[in-house]
Order: structure tokens, then sequence, then C-alpha cells
């Protein structure tokens, strides 16, 4: 264990040999990692791998610089499961500031107007928070990931050009109002996969009467995950693989709210074969989470006759 290492040693660390970490590890399963402020999502990533070592891993949905909070990474065979993960709801706590419009629709970007402050209560806020369950459509910002023609839409931004947009639909689960003042709303909201909290808030100020971009925002929740990891945790345990290791959790938690089949030995050495098998009492359609001898053996579909058909097979020898 190097427990002097820092964290620019880490964060600067390439593998090559003569260097902290040179051969890496197969790890595999999900961190869940608490993304400090100030960070891109996939120097976290970076860090985190380097830190446990690993030959492969991803994360599975960006958070800005700005947010902080939970970014589930998934290492080795887990990263077969990331995108269930991408698709699922999440949840945030927002500081919104009023009466300023920036150019990123938070606190990083230029000011671009300030507006008048709206004359604010409980009531007010609460019934415009109601306009905007369920499904909505949302124009996605210019300071995006999503391409214009093969480009960032935030490349674009950055040279003070602005393109059309379609709007997309995401749903707003809820909306939970936590303090309020007469420039600032802070509130908690559940959403699907594609919102961008920072147009929420925009279109919330406008709804109130005003504009307003995000000064703060946390994600607490991804999918069934809600606890996190401090990054300073990892790196209190750098190149303790056992400790590190117990920080993962199994690949097929991020599927726990699907449903399961066990097989005996025998039909799973079929289906790790890549052939569907007859499962008795398995669901009779939809996508389930495949177990045999013990172990989660990968993701698994009810074909239309009944029998369970492999999707992706976990490789974990």
């Amino acid at each position: 264990m190097i427990a002097t290492a820092s964290l620019n040693q880490i964060i600067n660390d390439t593998g090559k040999p003569g260097s902290i970490v040179s051969q890496r590890r197969s790890v595999h399963g999900v961190l869940l990692l608490d993304k400090p402020v100030g960070m891109t999502s996939n120097q976290a990533l970076q860090t985190a791998k380097r830190i446990f070592n690993a030959c492969k891993a991803g994360h599975t949905g960006s958070l800005d610089p700005l947010a902080s909070g939970l970014l589930p990474l998934c290492f080795g065979e887990a990263t077969k499961v990331s995108a269930f993960l991408l698709d699922a709801d999440k949840e945030y706590a927002v500081r919104c500031r009023l009466g300023v419009r920036t150019t990123t629709a938070d606190a990083e970007g230029e000011v671009l107007e300030t507006c008048v402050l709206p004359v604010l209560t409980r009531k007010s806020i609460e019934q415009t928070f109601e306009q905007f369950y369920g499904e909505i459509m949302q124009v996605p910002p210019m300071y995006s990931a999503l391409k214009y023609q093969g480009q960032r839409l935030y490349d674009l931004a950055r040279e003070g050009i602005e393109v059309p947009r379609d709007p997309r639909p995401v749903t707003i689960h809820s909306l939970t109002l936590t303090a309020y003042s007469k420039d600032s709303l802070e509130f908690t909201v559940r959403c699907s996969k594609g919102t961008y909290v920072r147009t929420l808030v925009e279109d919330l100020a406008t709804a109130l009467g005003s504009c307003g971009h995000v000064s703060a925002l946390r994600r607490t929740t991804v999918g069934p995950y809600t606890s996190m990891h401090r990054l300073e945790k990892l790196q209190e345990n750098y190149m303790d693989y056992e400790a590190l290791d117990k920080l993962l959790l199994p690949i097929d938690s991020a599927l726990s709210h699907w449903p399961q089949v066990h097989m005996n030995v025998e039909t799973a050495w079929y289906f790790l074969r890549g052939q569907a098998v007859m499962v008795p009492g398995a669901p009779t359609a939809g996508m389930l989470r495949a177990y045999g001898g013990g172990r989660f053996l990968g993701l698994a579909e009810v074909l239309p006759d009944g029998r369970v058909t492999p999707r992706r097979l976990m490789n974990l020898d």
C-alpha cells in the first residue's frame, strides 16, 4: 500500500514501466463514486481506473465539472451492463439562482442578461412545479455533447455558433421544493434519462417570470444506487487492492429490478455456449438475469417459444 501517493501522482500516472502502476489487473464490478466538483467525469473515471490498476472501465453518464455526486463506474465485465444504467432514472439536488441568465445555463458561463426577480411564495413555486410533471419537451442546450453535422454542440457554442435543436421528450417524475429565498430556489428532481437539469432550471425560471441558471448540482441517485464513495477514500487505499475490491458491487446489482432465472449445471453449460434453453418456471417474456452454478451468467431474453436465450454473457474466468 502506498499511502503517501498524492492525487496528482495518481492522476498523472501513465502505467508505463517505471511508474507507480505498470501491470493492469482484471477487475470486475460497479464502483459508486462521489465525483467531486471541478473534475470532469472522464478525469474521475481515469483516476479511479489508475487507483484500481484496472484494465478496463467506463462511466455511466457524464456529470458536468460544476456538478458533484453519484457517478457509477463499471469495471471489466460490468461495462456490459453500463447501457442500462445510462437508461436509468436519476435524482438530483439542485440550487437555482434567479435573475441571471448565463451562456452555459450554469455558474461557469458568462452573464447574458439580468432579469427582474419574481415575488416568490411556496404556493406559487409549487404551482409552477406542477406544470413540469410528467412528460415534457426539452430543447437540448447548446453546451451539450450532442452532435450537429458531426460536431459537438459545445464546440460550436464556444465559437459563438448556435444551431437549431429539435425538442426531445423527457419525463419529470417529481419536483420537491426544499428551500427558497428572494433570488434562489433549492429543490430535488427525479427524472428520466436525457433530462438536462440546466434546461429545466431555465424553463422553471421563465415560468416564474424571471430567468435563472444552475448554481449548484449534485446527483444523489442513479437507478437502484444511492450510496457512494469519495475519491479520497480510494486514494487512502491506493494499491491496497483487497480493500479497494471490497468497495465494488456485483455486476448484477445494476439489474436488481430485472426478473431472474436459475439454471442447473447441464442447462447452464448449453446456455454459456450461446444456445437457447428451456428453464422451468421462467417468465414468459422480457429480459432476465441468468444464474447457474451459484454465479451470475449474464443477460438473457425469453423467446416467443418460451426458451431463454443469452444476450450478453459474463466472462469472469
